[in-house]
């Protein structure tokens, strides 16, 4: 079952895809545009994953470690679809970064990898947009360029785990003002989801509601204040977001 969460009339409801956009838990139908989306779920801790798809990796001219390359997120990042990010001015190599996000379902500890997947209650689409320019290190991510607020886009929907047949073969896929700029498939992530389960509760508890940021495809490009960026995966659904700059953000 796919569902959401949304702001609308003044209240928080869960909501469920609908031929005219959305409908309410209480059987009120909306249009998407009528709503305000937020992630669809209420994120705990968020793991995030650099260079876990070989290619992209290469793509930036680093060669994948031994161990996943794993920082955490706060939840200032998170907004919902059709959200808007900030773009600062003076950057000059902004990008957005397609993801298939896992959410945890239960308390774990020491996770066996052949258990790992009846730990998980969902998934859902995740747009964790970086800015280069504030890279140091390509494998200890700074703050400025993975935790700064909104840069981290969740939704539209949150799709039970039973519902995806074969999560190690999804097809990614990101659009650019309508053009096709990335895409790959979660078959090639370098560290796969049972192995960054079992690593991660190897050494920390994992609780429900914490969300794995699984890594993303090569094929990314800059982006600019005014453009529209759309995140597809194979049964997932599809993710909306748009550039917005500093003015618009009222911010010097």
């Amino acid at each position: 079952m796919m569902r959401g969460r949304v702001a609308f009339s003044g209240a928080i409801h869960e909501a469920y895809p609908h031929e005219r956009g959305v409908r309410l838990a209480d059987g009120r139908i909306c249009g998407e545009g009528e709503v305000v989306w937020l992630a669809p779920i209420e994120p705990g801790t968020i793991f995030a994953l650099g260079l876990n798809y070989a290619e992209h990796a290469k793509e930036l001219q680093f060669t994948s470690q031994d161990e996943p390359l794993v920082f955490l997120k706060g939840p200032g990042t998170v907004i919902g679809h059709r959200g808007a990010t900030r773009r600062p001015s003076g950057v000059s190599f902004m990008h957005y970064e397609c993801e298939l996000a896992v959410v945890i379902g239960r308390a774990a500890r020491h996770v066996r990898r052949e258990d790992a997947m009846q730990y998980v209650a969902g998934f859902t689409i995740a747009n964790d947009y970086a800015i280069r320019d504030y890279l140091e290190n390509y494998y200890r991510p700074n703050l400025r360029v993975k935790n700064r607020d909104g840069a981290t886009v969740l939704g539209p929907w949150f799709v039970d785990a039973a519902d995806i047949a074969d999560v190690s073969n999804l097809q990614l896929r990101t659009y650019v003002n309508g053009t096709l700029r990335q895409q790959g498939n979660t078959r090639d992530m370098v560290t796969d989801i049972p192995a960054l389960i079992e690593y991660l509760s190897g050494f920390m508890s994992l609780a429900p509601g914490d969300v794995i940021l699984t890594g993303t495809p090569d094929g990314v490009i800059n982006v600019e204040a005014g453009d529209e960026v759309v995140c597809e995966i194979d049964g997932l659904g599809r993710l909306v977001n748009t550039l917005a700059s500093d003015a618009q953000f009222n911010r010097n």
